[in-house]
């Protein structure tokens, strides 16, 4: 068995974000690390949308990211800590929009060791020199500097180690031009280690580390070491030099810490709180992330807590010493991994969980209400400041990135009947949760709906002058008329414009500079700028049928095959060719390319005749009107479209560049074909075929990005277009339309106005590059797992939060310490109290926005949701609801029934419990009913329908349950599982049981025995998460570290072991130690680089084959595709093979060694890398090419259609 392994949809969980100038413009972007994926964002200021710029696939773990500039560039380069083992110094190339390897030096061995430096980096602020850390002892320091030619050098690593030490933080001082310092927050561990007793752990203290590289003598030092109060676990550096007082700060729990070099006292301050917030009092707070923005004038810095609330913090300095820290609380936004503030006034935050958001800062808080607490203040020992929750003031939403992480499961289904799959995705944490169901298209925005006065049959946008911005007319053609819209505040019919009305349109553009074309059934309407109009009439009793438009010319078909040609010459005059040409059938459709920039004109015209050819004819003036090329077609052509499709992102600097012009032919049975028109001889080549729909395939050339792309129209609507290099034929998520044309207005600068029956349609299309479009349902806490009931066309969703209360204990809570307000309060202050108790009760603070209060250790709140109708059902308080299955049990087999899974006062770390629950509900008329509740003795993590029965995995036990009156009623149970039993799945009597730590165990179960008997498992231990059968003998495993495996039982394996009288078997049967006498074998293994959440084998396209899906914890959906032969698969293994070594991984790491992680790869063959093959330069691709016996068009098609046979 051989597979080939794709990514659907990247991760979408951003680890680290840094900004800079690295295209080397003004303009700042933010490169954002996503595990294995590195991805350049650049916030548009005007629009206020993030743009994705190019995504690089680094193969390896990204541990960390640093920008620097070398003093006096002005350009910026990233530095990344990876597990490759190595440091490397990556450039951004605008003109490739690519990353190019600037530098990489190899410092030890690879993977995420805790030695071996790659955890923390850390780079002088006037970037200088660069740090690099391990977890544990570890440090090394390269000096960064320019040769004589003025480029970046780096230095031999200079060590900076101190055994026994384990690292929390490490950031570089802002020392002017001194000699570069940074500082460290460590703990010395040797005396805890050599204490039997335990008590040296319990006094140790961390450290402040300061290492000073001495760039005169050329080697790092210890400079100081000061013992902390607290425990902490963030330092954020100060500005200094002549921005700023220098220095750190130190995060503690519950305090932060200004510190700094000589006379500077240290000045410690408390975080201030929630006032009557109903977490639990003795939990400490924490902040998480920081931001920091500095002017020539005024340095200040946003700093986030663990729940999501932003302080504004400001030092007052004086005589160059710092007199006190100031926190004012700023706004609340969901908790991020890494905040950024924009100097176009923007900040960023990289959400931990959930979507990424931009927000515009309308105001820094400096003139407002909220009160301003001060390191001066005076507090009592244990004391602190309490500030009030408000809505966003300061900060203004304007832009939200789709985010699926984590996911928490994923099952693929069609409730919504619609012929092709959706995913339903449940994902996110605590009330942020959503389901989202997930469709393979781009999202379109509706911006306008319009009535028309009857079924209009064309429309085209035009604008007045070639120089113009936006288009000034929609003109519609119906039967007998056309409409002329002119495009201002609102949309109005006009008059004036030239074009005839009472006749329909073929075609209409704007021609020349500044004149406007019509052409009709009997003739060409040229209207001049000073309205003077120019009539060419068709002769005799021939109408024109067809017609091609471009800026400068005009070609149109008259009936019966003639063709005429017109070109524009200087003076702005149409002018007919003296020839014309006829061809023996009809006309069906003609394109022409529009002109190229500094031509005078397109070289080729294309016509599609009813003899089944596309014919491509010069309009050189050499040659015009002769045929250059044909090609053959199975069935008639519906339409024609040439675009000019670039092949890098569509800047300004490469409009026309490395342009390729392509031929999309529209078919009447539903196909568009696609071929590359070479640009001097005409021939068409490297022809690709894509099924669009039953419709005939209509064709329309609109802009994407500023650059020419193709809307082709059948039963749906696709759009072909080139994103980051890569051309893409993607289906809109929207009504099937029957015209379009490109849009430009000031509102929608990109867009497509259409008609879809009797209404015209303003879209704009701006979620590029996006695969699947989401539909979003919220749910109330973190979704555990969720059951899809096919039958009615439902779905079951089991939540639970960690230190959490439910709705009722909350009010509980709350009504509490109203009481202790009025209670406290003396006689005096008593009707004051009652006010602010009774405001207290009364105000709600959306979970959404301000995050649940956080309650004790064990504590938790659980749900269950019934999506249709929308039914939640709250447990109580302290029970975990953790599994889920919706089963019909034989008894009562009319009935549905959802057994949850409940665990009671679950303890994370140690693991305990005190027993668990089986709850059984009734699904009645889209209602949820208890029927009754089951108590076991462990807590049951997995359970499906099996038989008519329920399969439960309580503990390591497996147990068979049928329905009784008054609860579940036990069948039958297997106690020989190893530690704790995470899945279930079944097919036939065949059970497949999958341990938290031992792989999975094939179990049979026999029904005239009525005993569960485990007859096979695996040889390797494997900490599972999610399970599929693939066949009856074949199982696919995801687990905890992110591998998938395939394994197989051989065809000799016996599941029917019978009763053994030598005693063998009963000696396996029930010891744990040598586990099953019999064992699968390994067919096919891969590192997927992040957990796995799900697998499931199913068909996601209408008439695919089926193949294996996969999503994992960091929001990515994958892929593995069975190949059908043999050729196939050697054609991969050694394209694969050369572009290990032609294309290596950016970050240094080994991709051999990469994707065989923990257990060597076999059988799989990785299509991210295979398709690297297109972003290779035109050299490198023609050498890869040879060498396989191949052109590079043969390999891009075997690319695509690879894809294109099982997913999208």
């Amino acid at each position: 068995m051989y597979l080939y392994s794709l990514t659907l949809q990247k991760s979408s969980c951003i680890t680290c974000a840094v900004h800079g100038n690295f295209s080397g413009t003004k303009q700042q972007e933010i490169i954002a690390a996503k595990g294995k994926v590195l991805e350049l964002l650049r916030p548009d200021a005007n629009s206020g949308k993030v743009h994705s710029i190019t995504t690089l696939e680094v193969f390896g773990e990204i541990r960390c990211l640093a920008p620097f500039r070398l003093t006096g560039g002005s350009k910026d380069y990233v530095v990344i800590g990876s597990d490759s083992g190595r440091i490397t110094i990556l450039e951004y190339i605008p003109s490739k929009n690519t990353f190019e390897k600037i530098h990489q030096e190899t410092f030890g061995k690879s993977g995420c060791r805790r030695i071996v430096p790659g955890q923390y980096l850390a780079v002088d602020p006037k970037g200088r020199a660069v740090m690099i850390g391990a977890m544990e002892k570890q440090k090394l320091v390269y000096i960064l500097n320019r040769d004589t030619s003025a480029r970046l050098t780096i230095s031999s690593p200079l060590e900076a180690h101190k055994s026994h030490t384990v690292v929390f933080s490490v950031v570089g001082i802002d020392v002017g031009f001194e000699n570069p310092v940074f500082a460290c927050l460590e703990v010395d561990y040797e005396e805890a280690d050599n204490d039997p007793t335990g008590e040296a752990a319990l006094t140790t203290r961390q450290m402040l580390t300061y290492y000073e590289l001495d760039l005169g003598l050329n080697h790092v030092v210890r400079k100081f070491t000061e013992t902390l109060q607290d425990f902490s676990n963030m330092l954020i550096p100060v500005p200094g030099g002549n921005d700023g007082p220098s220095g750190i700060l130190v995060c503690s729990e519950n305090f932060i810490t200004y510190k700094n070099f000589g006379d500077q006292p240290d000045i410690r301050m408390p975080i201030p709180r929630r006032r009557y917030d109903l977490s639990d009092p003795d939990r400490g707070i924490l902040f998480v992330c920081y931001a920091g923005h500095k002017t020539k004038s005024l340095f200040f810095f946003f700093i986030q807590n663990e729940q999501g609330d932003i302080f504004k913090l400001t030092l007052t300095v004086e005589d160059d010493m710092v007199s006190s820290i100031k926190l004012k609380y700023f706004d609340t936004i969901p908790v991020a991994s890494s905040m950024i503030v924009l100097k176009t006034g923007f900040l960023f935050a990289s959400s931990e969980f959930g979507n990424h958001h931009l927000y515009q800062i309308a105001h820094l808080g400096d003139n407002d209400e909220e009160t301003e607490f001060s390191s001066t203040m005076l507090l009592d020992e244990g004391e602190t400041f309490y500030y009030s929750l408000r809505p966003l003031k300061n900060l203004v939403e304007v832009d939200e990135v789709d985010s699926l992480c984590p996911i928490t499961g994923c099952q693929v289904a069609d409730l919504a009947n619609e012929d092709t799959p959706q995913l339903y995705v449940s994902c996110g944490r605590g009330p942020n949760s959503t389901l989202r169901i997930l469709r393979h298209g781009l999202e379109v925005t509706e911006m306008a709906v319009s009535e028309l006065p009857g079924n209009p049959n064309g429309v085209w946008t035009v604008k007045t002058s070639a120089s113009a911005e936006y288009d000034a007319y929609i003109v519609v053609s119906f039967v007998n008329a056309t409409l002329v819209l002119s495009i201002g505040e609102s949309v109005e019919e006009v008059s004036d414009s030239g074009f005839l009305g009472t006749t329909p349109t073929l075609h209409c553009c704007q021609i020349g500079d500044d004149a406007l074309l019509q052409v009709y059934a009997n003739g060409i309407r040229h209207v001049r700028a000073d309205k003077r109009v120019n009539e060419w009439k068709a002769p005799g009793k021939k109408i024109i049928s067809k017609c091609a438009v471009n800026n400068r010319q005009v070609a149109i078909a008259l009936t019966g095959g003639e063709l005429v040609y017109f070109e524009m010459d200087l003076s702005g005059q149409l002018n007919e060719y003296t020839e014309r040409r006829e061809f023996s059938s009809e006309v069906i459709c003609m394109s022409i390319g529009s002109v190229p920039v500094g031509e005078k004109r397109c070289r080729f015209l294309a016509v599609g005749l009813a003899d089944h050819t596309v014919r491509m004819i010069s309009l050189d003036p050499s040659d015009c009107l002769q045929p250059m090329s044909m090609q053959a077609l199975p069935t008639v052509p519906e339409s024609l479209c040439i675009v000019a499709m670039g092949s890098g992102d569509s800047s300004e600097s490469e409009q026309g560049v490395l342009s390729t012009y392509y031929l999309n032919i529209g078919l009447q049975n539903g196909v568009l074909l696609r071929s590359v028109l070479d640009s001097v001889t005409g021939d068409m080549s490297d022809t690709r075929t894509r099924y669009l729909g039953s419709r005939p395939v209509r064709l329309f050339k609109v802009k994407i990005q500023n650059s020419e792309a193709v809307l082709a129209i059948s039963s749906r609507s696709w759009l072909g277009y080139m994103f980051q290099s890569v051309s893409r034929l993607t289906p809109l998520s929207y009504d099937a339309l029957d015209y379009a044309s490109g849009f430009s207005s000031d509102q929608c600068p990109e867009g497509v106005v259409s008609i879809a029956g009797d209404t015209l349609r303003i879209l704009a299309l701006e979620k590029l590059g996006a695969v699947f479009n989401q539909m979003t349902i919220n749910l109330k806490l973190t979704p555990r797992r969720f059951a899809i009931d096919q039958q009615n066309s439902n779905l079951v969703v089991v939540g639970s939060d960690h230190l959490c209360f439910t709705d009722s204990t909350k009010s509980e809570r709350k009504q509490q310490m109203a009481k202790e307000i009025i209670e406290s309060a003396g006689d005096e202050e008593a009707e004051l109290a009652k006010e602010v108790a009774e405001s207290f009760m009364n105000e709600v603070l959306p979970a959404t926005e301000f995050g649940e209060p956080k309650a004790g250790n064990g504590q938790w709140a659980s749900c269950i949701q019934l999506l249709a109708p929308d039914q939640s059902l709250e447990l109580d308080q302290d029970e975990a609801a953790l599994s889920v299955a919706i089963c019909r049990f034989a008894y009562k087999p009319d009935e549905t029934f959802v057994v949850v899974g409940v665990a009671k006062e679950l303890n994370l770390n140690p693991s305990s419990s005190s027993g668990g629950l089986m709850n059984t509900y009734r699904m009645a008329n889209g209602q949820l009913e208890l029927v009754h509740k089951t108590v076991v003795e462990e807590v049951p993590r997995a359970m499906a329908a099996f038989q008519g029965r329920l399969l439960v995995g309580t503990g390591r036990i497996l147990r068979v349950y049928d329905l009784g009156r008054k609860k579940l009623l036990r069948k039958c149970e297997n106690k020989n599982f190893p530690y704790r039993i995470v899945t279930i799945s079944s097919m036939g009597s065949r059970v497949i049981v999958g341990d938290v730590q031992e792989s999975v165990h094939f179990v049979k179960y026999r029904a005239k025995e009525n005993r569960l008997v485990v007859f096979a498992d695996d040889v390797s231990p494997r900490y599972v998460t999610a399970t599929c059968f693939l066949d009856y003998d074949t199982i696919a495993v995801g687990d905890k570290f992110g591998s998938i495996a395939i394994l197989r039982l051989s065809d000799d394996i016996n599941d029917e072991i019978e009763e053994d009288p030598t005693g063998a078997k009963a000696f396996w049967d029930r010891g744990l130690l040598n586990g099953a006498s019999q064992k699968a074998n390994l067919e096919a293994s891969f590192y997927i680089g992040e957990t796995v959440m799900s697998l499931q084998k199913t068909t996601i396209i209408p008439g695919g084959s089926e193949s294996l899906i996969y999503t994992t914890l960091s929001g990515s959906i994958g892929v593995l595709l069975p190949f059908t032969s043999r050729e196939e698969v050697d054609f991969f293994q050694h394209l694969e093979m050369h572009l290990r070594s032609e294309n290596a991984p950016i970050c240094g790491r080994d991709h051999l060694a990469y994707r065989s992680y923990y257990f060597p790869a076999k059988n799989v063959i990785d299509g991210d890398m295979c398709e690297q093959f297109n972003a290779l330069d035109g050299s490198k691709r023609r050498t890869l090419a040879m060498e396989l016996d191949r052109t590079p068009p043969e390999i891009s098609k075997k690319l695509e259609d690879m894809r294109t046979r099982y997913a999208f």
